[in-house]
């Protein structure tokens, strides 16, 4: 009995910690727009990873969770590159041109993204709805870019590099895929957070100047990403990665954006034009199209894996529950 209720049990776990992960990148959004009045976007990155790596670090100690194994490396390394370093620099900087929820708009393009990669890196397929989905987000993009066109070359620039960020974050989950086969969640995050700190490194000087004349509050919201939207919710989401496919998981951060432009509201006061958010939509509508499936393939998947017992070869989300995170 047990057995024919633990593929369940690691579904709401996955689930679960899914969850956790998307209420509090959606806060991200806000306290990045907060704290980048104050540091710069190298120096708040830096900051927010230094933070991250102090608290990953010590959880890692009382766990005595050790090195990775030498596979889990190359994802670590691209990783920590793509996700903890480029991302949130860009991201940063991306933020000091355009408000919060138009950003968090932009950058869940990266879901698309991700399922694409996946389709082909990690051979999870590429349907015609995938490529479909592409082309309606990327609409979508473009209406949200010529919707702050008119707000200056700043903010287009600002739409761009949330479209940067939206890249490398989706190379950053693909690339860790691989690693949690090998690592632990807590030894991919960890480390992975390590790399984009040291990537950071040359905006030291920078952090250590703007910390000297920034706020209290904006010192405070740069250690908060540090430890809840980066060692917290970068593990639970890891946890959550290794359960499931990276394309399923870029499907459950439909929700961000939502989240980011009603926190904006109540925190900054900000909200993006009706135009603006119609772009945003289609962006969504895309993701939404590409991730979702045949009439025949939901049938299916309702008659139950006894019904694709046969010739059928298993998919990545019929696959045995992956290794568990190491004690």
């Amino acid at each position: 009995m047990k057995s024919l209720h633990s593929p369940r049990r690691t579904e709401l776990l996955a689930a679960g910690a899914a969850t956790i992960t998307v209420l509090l990148w959606a806060s991200a959004f806000v306290s990045i727009r907060s704290a980048g009045e104050a540091y710069a976007p190298g120096a708040l990155a830096l900051g927010r990873l230094l933070a991250g790596v102090l608290v990953l670090g010590v959880i890692c100690l009382i766990r005595r969770e050790g090195l990775p194994p030498r596979a889990a490396w190359p994802g670590i390394v691209v990783s920590g590159l793509l996700w903890f370093g480029l991302y949130m620099v860009v991201l940063n900087w991306g933020e000091q041109k355009v408000d919060a929820g138009t950003a968090a708009l932009v950058v869940n393009v990266g879901p698309l993204i991700m399922a694409l990669l996946a389709g082909w890196l990690l051979k999870e397929g590429l349907p015609p709805r995938l490529l479909a989905g592409m082309a309606v987000s990327f609409a979508g993009a473009a209406v949200v870019g010529l919707s702050m066109s008119g707000e200056g070359s700043a903010s287009v620039l600002g739409v761009l590099l949330c479209l940067l960020a939206a890249v490398a974050y989706a190379g950053g989950v693909v690339a860790q895929k691989p690693a949690l086969r090998h690592g632990s969640a807590l030894q991919v995050t960890t480390f992975g957070c390590a790399i984009g700190a040291v990537a950071c490194l040359p905006f030291a000087g920078q952090l250590v100047s703007d910390a000297a004349d920034a706020p209290l509050s904006a010192t405070l919201n740069m250690v908060y990403l540090g430890v809840f939207p980066t060692a917290l919710a970068f593990t639970t989401w890891a946890f959550a990665l290794a359960r499931t496919t990276a394309g399923k998981m870029g499907a459950t951060t439909y929700a961000v954006p939502a989240l980011v432009v009603l926190m904006s509201w109540v925190a900054l006061d900000e909200v993006p034009g009706w135009i603006t958010l119609v772009g945003g939509l289609v962006c969504l509508a895309g993701v939404a199209v590409s991730r979702s499936r045949p009439r025949t393939a939901a049938v299916a998947a309702e008659v139950g894996p006894a019904a694709a017992a046969g010739p059928v070869a298993a998919t990545p989300e019929t696959n045995p529950e992956p290794q568990r995170e190491q004690a």
